[in-house]
């Protein structure tokens, strides 16, 4: 029937003749996710020199063609530019598909300052890259920092670690580049392998509303993207040299990025900062000094049918610890704590001591997607990481240069995905995922916090939303995990015994082989298999043009982590014997949220709450001191708990003048357990005031004055006991609970932007932190017993565009 209609309508336009130039060309352009017909697109025809337009039915026609080639570049508002080549012998039609809803499925982004939201309904923040350019010395944590309900729980100045309304570590999922970071992050004074000059864009969803991320993500997941391909000819980059007299650092970040018109791309970074020991307000931080190098390296092809990607990233991070926080008993945290300030306090140095880590971490990804018409997308992906972390104690001798911790993770990950996006209105998502993991901790001499072990994961996900009306949208998601774990570890007999393991675990004891002495230990072979179901569910209703509501529940299961169930042993970087429990199961999380958005030209606001009850709640907390032959170390157990969350972020916006602009951002959050107890580690009520003034005549001047104030936590569990100081013989309280006082500091920023040639400029940015050099210490850094946290600290920035 087709072959039929066409062959009247040649006939209708009189095409069967016998001149070489008299062939005509028939078009048909059709959206290629739902068939719907392209109205009024521009068709360059190459050979002629001129354009046609398509008709309301899509259709289009060319005449006095020779025989030969055909080439035609199609162009559309909301579409991606194509071109195709025909040859043509003879009377011909062809019907073209093009992508007319490219942007509402988010394929390719135009320019690198798109906003790309990961959610519809979750709440969710952007940082964009011009945001995130003026971190390039500091760390993601610090960065993190910029959005309301965000703080961080820090090991001195460079171990950040972003807390989420509350939740840290294993409690936030990072994906960096569609790769969940696999990095030990149980730890507190472990930082997030990220190099912060590597991410174009931070998405950070409060909450497990990103069900295709993770199930387990009871905080909240941080979504990292690099800088989308561009489809046309390009060749451009960028270079941020900076200095600080703050531990008296420079750091140099480069990128280039070429792009082609066929979908061809290539993409190159690297980075490297280093600092020397860093200073509080009154005395030098002995041996915090910091070197850094990352790169990252991507190519591949990305058309909006199909494409793929390979990925690479490398990150090194060598860390000093204060030279001060190490301790060699309770005895000298106690006096630490009277001492109100540093026991060693040395002349500055670049050079990095023990105690000291050294983390290096390698990242491979590759990726292929296929998009089908009339279906939707399915992609597949396959990464790797290898994760090597290095601790090193004050030892003597030959044990100097051992690493008291040494860890190697590698993990392997396999994800298929599947996009049914053909009707804009009602879209689904589902996927598969395995994982394989390897921890391997060798003998260092001291014995294994973490033991060996392998951990098996697979998960199942399906998430959709429906565009009820304009002004309201429905999403829910479900996901299945299953994580298996076998681990390999050797426990004192009189610990297995004295904590009932004899009793509640006798299957995991391996008996000795042959002439096997285990001597005082046992050799055991701990196996769990833990079933978790998440659910995620919300609504968006725009309540007029100015306004909307946002409402999420959101159900997170997460299974305890190696250092919850295995830790044993004395953790050297935290002068604690740390011990895990065998009997932790996984914490439940029913956490429900609200947001209120206004956003007018000169007036916004987004007002966010959120309720979290959580069964099974996982912490650790000290439970007294115990004796070894190195001393007597507090001991901190892990248990569990229920727990109930609850807080309110606050961001305003107010446009005083053309010019003037103020911005406020507040955070109050209050975590309570069983017995109406408060929870360790909360942030304290925090609000921020920004004065920001911009003259774009001037060169693009801008220039804030922002004032931080962070109260005292007032409710903090009592953990502190008496012991007796064999100094003096007096028993005294080891207060390691109490929060330090509230403080107030102060920060400018400033920055220029002059024009070098047509296509390229440079931007000059000036600022200081902590402008009066008040001296204050931060509840959530636990360095905070040793010495202050930063004083004042000029920087200077010069960025490169070209």
């Amino acid at each position: 029937m087709k072959y039929f209609l066409l062959s009247i309508a040649f006939s209708l336009f009189g095409v069967a003749n016998a001149q070489d130039c008299e062939f005509q060309f028939l078009g048909k352009l059709s959206d290629f996710h739902d068939g719907t017909s392209i109205v009024g697109a521009n068709i360059y025809i190459h050979n002629l020199d001129t354009y046609v337009i398509s008709d309301l039915d899509g259709n289009f026609k060319i005449e006095e063609l020779c025989q030969g080639d055909l080439t035609l570049t199609i162009s559309h508002v909301g579409c991606e530019t194509k071109t195709v080549t025909y040859t043509i012998i003879d009377n011909t039609f062809k019907s073209i598909l093009i992508e007319h809803h490219i942007e509402e499925l988010n394929e390719i982004a135009i320019t690198g300052q798109r906003l790309r939201k990961e959610t519809a309904t979750a709440q969710e923040t952007v940082l964009k890259t011009e945001e995130l350019e003026k971190y390039s010395a500091l760390n993601l944590g610090d960065a993190l920092k910029q959005v309301s309900g965000v703080s961080s729980i820090n090991t001195g100045n460079s171990i950040v670690k972003p807390i989420i309304n509350g939740m840290h570590s294993s409690r936030i999922l990072i994906l960096n580049n569609d790769v969940r970071l696999q990095d030990q992050e149980w730890g507190i004074e472990h930082a997030p392998n990220i190099d912060i000059n590597a991410a174009d864009q931070i998405s950070v969803i409060k909450g497990s509303g990103a069900l295709a991320y993770g199930g387990d993500a009871i905080g909240g997941v941080i979504v990292i993207n690099s800088l989308r391909s561009i489809l046309k000819d390009t060749l451009f980059g960028k270079t941020i040299i900076g200095a600080q007299t703050n531990g008296r650092g420079y750091h140099i970040s480069s990128k280039l990025n070429k792009n082609y018109a066929s979908g061809w791309f290539a993409n190159a970074q690297a980075s490297f900062k280093q600092n020397g020991d860093f200073e509080a307000a009154d005395y030098s931080l002995t041996n915090t000094g910091l070197k850094s190098r990352g790169i990252s390296i991507s190519a591949g092809k990305r058309r909006f049918e199909s494409g793929f990607e390979l990925f690479y990233s490398y990150l090194n991070n060598e860390i000093g610890i204060l030279s001060s926080s190490h301790i060699g008993n309770v005895y000298d945290l106690i006096n630490a704590i009277i001492l109100k300030k540093p026991a060693i306090i040395r002349d500055f140095s670049y050079d990095i001591d023990n105690p000291r880590q050294e983390v290096t971490h390698h990242l491979l990804k590759a990726k292929y997607f296929k998009r089908f018409k009339n279906f939707g997308k399915m992609s597949l992906q396959y990464d790797y990481q290898n994760n090597r972390r290095l601790e090193f104690d004050i030892r003597r001798g030959e044990l100097r240069d051992v690493a008291a911790l040494d860890l190697t993770l590698q993990t392997h990950t396999i994800l298929a995905d599947v996009n049914l996006d053909s009707n804009l209105n009602k879209k689904i998502n589902f996927g598969v995922l395995t994982r394989y993991q390897d921890n391997f901790a060798p003998n260092t001499g001291v014995r294994r916090l973490i033991p060996n072990y392998e951990k098996y994961d697979f998960g199942s996900y399906i998430t959709s939303e429906w565009r009820i009306s304009d002004d309201l949208l429905f999403d829910a998601g479900l996901r299945y995990d299953y994580n298996r774990i076998d681990a390999l570890k050797f426990y004192r007999i009189t610990r297995w015994e004295e904590r009932g393991y004899d009793v509640d675990f006798p299957q995991f004891v391996v008996p000795p082989k042959n002439d096997e002495d285990f001597g005082s230990d046992l050799l055991t072979n701990p196996t769990f298999n833990f079933h978790n179901l998440s659910a995620a569910t919300g609504i968006k209703y725009t309540l007029n043009d100015d306004s909307y509501l946002l409402a999420n529940y959101s159900l997170a299961s997460r299974s305890p982590n190696p250092a919850e169930l295995f830790s044993d042993g004395l953790h050297h970087s935290a002068a604690r014997i740390e011990l895990g429990d065998l009997r932790l199961d996984s914490e439940i999380s029913n956490r429900v949220s609200m947001t209120y958005g206004y956003d007018k030209v000169d007036f916004n606001v987004v007002f966010e709450t959120f309720y979290n009850s959580i069964n099974d709640y996982m912490y650790l907390r000290p439970t007294g001191v115990l004796q070894s032959n190195r001393g007597a170390f507090p001991v901190w157990e892990y248990e569990q708990t229920n727990a109930t969350l609850f807080g309110a972020d606050l961001t305003m916006s107010y446009d005083i003048t053309n010019q003037i602009n103020w911005l406020n951002k507040t955070s109050i959050i209050k975590g309570y357990d069983s017995g109406n107890l408060p929870l360790i580690d909360m942030p304290a009520f925090t609000t921020t005031n920004r004065i920001n003034y911009s003259k774009p005549e001037w060169f693009g001047f801008k220039a804030s004055l922002e004032h931080e104030w962070v109260f005292e936590q007032n409710e903090f569990p009592d953990f502190n006991f008496e012991i007796e100081n064999p100094t003096t013989g007096e028993s005294v309280i080891l207060d390691i609970s109490t929060p330090p006082p509230a403080y107030n500091i102060f920060h400018f920023y400033t920055e220029a932007l002059f024009a070098v040639t047509q296509r390229s400029d440079v931007v000059i940015a000036f600022g200081i932190n902590n402008i009066l050099n008040a001296s204050y210490r931060n509840y959530l850094n636990r360095l905070r017993y040793f010495a202050d946290d930063l004083g004042r600290n000029i920087t200077l920035q010069l960025k490169f565009n070209y």
